[in-house]
């Protein structure tokens, strides 16, 4: 029997309303998917392997490192959880984009994950960089509770993160050069 978060997941897979905005963000990203150098070096072509899943250590780190600042750390670890935040904030961005390269190359109930996925974690980002700015006003209990929030999302996303790489596989073989990679072509004879 399945567990509830499991069957949610496979409800967003079926959601073909998802199909529309998952359209439009194609459009939209759709110079990170084409053919060449840039692809695949955000797809993870020359290590091997996918580098969005070892992006999103990062922020996820630095996020988690500062809620154990705020709820061990005291008045004293106050600067250094804000800057982890700060650094968390900028990290995201080559997770996201390094993840949207993967997306592109998605089949459709993977895609509609994928949307879920990043709206979660762009819902996440904004809980996040607006605790830093509460941090830097002054407002530290504002700050601590929108991180909190932050990770709640985060975690959200997280998991639809790891379904999309380990049950959808989703990247796993975007490493590996196909006749259309730059690396493909400077390795054929």
């Amino acid at each position: 029997m399945a567990n509830p978060v499991t069957t949610a997941v496979h409800h967003v897979e079926q959601a073909e309303g998802l199909d529309r905005p998952a359209a439009a963000l194609e459009r939209a990203l759709a110079p990170l998917g084409r053919p060449g150098r840039l692809r695949d070096l955000l797809t993870g072509v020359p290590l091997g392997h996918a580098a969005h899943p070892m992006l999103t250590d990062i922020p996820i780190g630095c996020w988690t490192s500062a809620t154990v600042l705020d709820l061990t750390g005291g008045p004293a670890a106050r600067p250094g959880a804000r800057r982890l935040l700060g650094l968390g904030n900028l990290a995201a961005l080559p997770a996201a984009v390094t993840g949207a390269a993967e997306w592109l190359q998605a089949d459709t109930a993977s895609r509609r994950v994928g949307v879920v996925h990043a709206n979660s974690n762009l819902v996440g980002l904004a809980l996040y960089g607006t605790s830093w700015l509460a941090r830097r006003r002054g407002r530290q209990a504002l700050g601590v509770s929108l991180a909190l929030a932050g990770m709640a999302v985060t975690t959200f996303a997280g998991h639809l993160g790891g379904h999309l790489a380990i049950a959808r596989k989703v990247g796993t073989a975007v490493g590996e050069p196909d006749r259309h990679s730059s690396v493909a072509k400077r390795s054929s004879p």
